[in-house]
């Protein structure tokens, strides 16, 4: 595996990025590949004149063996010590980092059912596409794929951070947001930037479309284990009141399924009074009729409502020839965790997580599960 480091230069609204050296003589990496975040990776490399001038902040680090995550060097840390040597420590984060740089502004308002890839991809393009100094030179829009960004809804935001904003839909609706490289032609050597909308895979025991993978110690591919289960910060229904003052506010209460009770019901209230029940057409502020308003009023509730926490951490087998990593399954797939010796099983858990670790002891992998 080597790491490729990729030069970006802008002038103006145009961007070239271009591969500008490959190294394999690293002591170390970390890559960190989440679902409902943005990644990061690190990179521990002797410090020499030439590695100095590779690893720079600002430019690109990717693999050639994972075109799907790229990061941007944010930090270059020259450690010197006579006994171990000298070292370069490069962190940073992937190219979804990039969205963090934006806010959403002016608000965002969608008050007719719009679908969620609809609602990310308008957001992204007005507050990181268009022709101004806001823009993000050389990021498009590349793949949709997933039922889950079809689902439509209602929404206004305002302010938020753009990155924080996209995860957050991300993790309400089961999608991911991820921004790779794309060579402009074949061979030219020249990249665009490219987000892509995405859902990962059902390959728990729980259906029949997929190869089933499964973790256990029983099948010697399930190294560690570790487990935890929470209902301290479960919030299952929401009072949402918006505009207005006293008895007069708007408001509606939200739930997902069928509505909790007795003990099983966990109660949040939701302040929304910053949703507007107005909106502009034609440079007239008019007003937004009740039923828009109210599924304006349901999609922040739907935000605040928290499930059972529910999480594991294992250390899974990298030399397993039954299942490998990034080609039989991947980051956002749900497969099945289970451990014999302690009679637990998750037949169908997100994995949320990975770490790639390199070092002289070899490569390892640390997966982060969440319950469904």
């Amino acid at each position: 595996m080597q790491i490729e480091v990729y030069d970006l230069t802008i002038n103006g609204a145009r961007v070239q990025i271009s591969l500008a050296a490959v190294c394999d003589s690293f002591s170390s990496l970390l890559w960190d590949v989440q679902y409902y975040g943005c990644g990061n990776f690190e990179v521990y490399i002797a410090a020499n004149a030439r590695n100095i001038e590779i690893f720079q902040t600002g430019r690109i680090i990717g693999r050639d063996d994972d075109k799907q995550h790229y990061g941007i060097i944010e930090s270059v840390t020259l450690e010197m010590d006579a006994e171990n040597g000298d070292y370069l420590t490069v962190t940073g984060r992937f190219l979804m980092s990039l969205l963090s740089r934006r806010i959403i502004y002016p608000t965002l308002l969608f008050s007719a059912l719009t679908s969620y890839a609809d609602m990310v991809r308008l957001a992204v393009y007005r507050n990181c596409m268009q022709s101004d100094n806001r823009l993000i030179p050389g990021l498009r829009h590349g793949n949709t794929n997933g039922i889950c960004w079809e689902q439509k809804s209602r929404l206004q935001v305002s302010y938020e951070n753009l990155m924080e904003w996209i995860f957050k839909v991300c993790e309400m609706i089961g999608g991911t947001a991820n921004i790779r490289l794309q060579e402009t032609s074949a061979g030219s050597g020249v990249y665009t930037m490219m987000l892509d909308l995405s859902q990962g895979a059902d390959r728990s025991i729980l259906q029949n479309e997929n190869a089933h993978i499964v973790f256990s110690d029983s099948y010697c591919n399930l190294l560690t284990f570790g487990y935890s289960m929470g209902l301290s910060v479960q919030k299952n229904v929401a009072y949402v009141l918006g505009c207005g003052e006293g008895a007069e506010r708007k408001r509606t209460v939200c739930y997902r399924g069928d509505e909790p009770a007795s003990l099983n019901r966990y109660e949040v209230y939701v302040d929304a009074k910053d949703v507007s029940d107005e909106t502009q057409e034609n440079g007239k502020t008019v007003p937004i009729s009740d039923e828009d308003y109210i599924g304006l009023l349901m999609e922040k509730g739907a935000k605040n409502l928290v499930p059972i926490t529910e999480i594991s951490e294992p250390t899974i087998a990298t030399d397993n020839r039954q299942y490998q990593y990034n080609k039989d399954y991947f980051v956002g797939d749900y497969v099945t965790v289970e451990h014999e010796r302690f009679g637990l099983i998750q037949p169908r858990i997100q994995l949320i997580g990975m770490i790639e670790s390199y070092d002289q002891n070899g490569r390892t992998l640390t997966p982060t599960f969440k319950g469904v």
